[in-house]
């Protein structure tokens, strides 16, 4: 017996293939969704963790910046509290200087020399005296300079000749000056010997090896 299919059967494959299309169509969209939808979420956990870092970070610098503030406060009043107790050791320190400066210039003053006034402003005196010759006011410019530890920078700032009557027969010539000085503290005398005992050693040890030399 022969069967004869008289239905479109083209068509209905067609409608079949269309119908598959369109399944797989529709299924490629909900998993494309599916795929962007879980993409956007992972981003966005990503962004809301990093935001979280961005506000910790925040957090933590202004604490830091807190910080900051307080330790440069801290060191300025660590700078103020130093430079009050220099100022009350200079104090205490100035208050000798006087009896330094009168030793020294009993030390270091030359036969012929008289002083007859020493006024002190700060660390600078102002000395005025007479002496029988220039020669003589040399001798103590050159004394102060190099053999007094305390005493710095003598600068002759004038000189004169004049007269000085002894006695009615004897007249003599003399020489009035006026020089200023600069006193040292006690630590800035401790660093001027300091860096004179440095040289001092310096030079002495080339000294030393050329004898060892010379011996050699």
């Amino acid at each position: 017996m022969i069967l004869i299919n008289l239905l479109p059967h083209r068509e209905a494959a067609r409608k079949r293939r269309r119908e598959v299309f369109f399944i797989s169509l529709g299924a490629a969209a909900v998993l494309g969704g599916v795929i962007a939808g879980g993409i956007y979420g992972w981003y966005q956990v990503q962004i809301s963790n990093q935001q979280d870092r961005n506000t910790l970070l925040q957090t933590e610098i202004k604490k830091l910046e807190a910080q900051i503030k307080d330790i440069a406060t801290l060191q300025q009043e660590i700078a103020a509290l130093r430079a009050r107790q220099q100022a009350v050791e200079d104090l205490q320190a100035d208050r000798n200087l006087p009896v330094h400066l009168l030793n020294e210039m009993v030390k270091q003053l030359p036969d012929g020399v008289y002083l007859t006034s020493m006024k002190q402003e700060a660390q600078v005196v102002t000395i005025t005296g007479m002496a029988q010759s220039n020669e003589r006011v040399s001798e103590l410019l050159r004394n102060l300079n190099g053999k007094s530890p305390w005493i710095a920078k003598p600068e002759l700032i004038e000189i004169q000749s004049a007269s000085v009557q002894l006695s009615p027969r004897d007249t003599r010539r003399v020489s009035n000056f006026t020089m200023k000085v600069r006193l040292l503290r006690a630590s800035e005398a401790q660093k001027a010997a300091s860096a004179a005992s440095g040289i001092a050693s310096g030079a002495a040890a080339p000294a030393s090896a050329a004898s060892g030399l010379a011996r050699t």
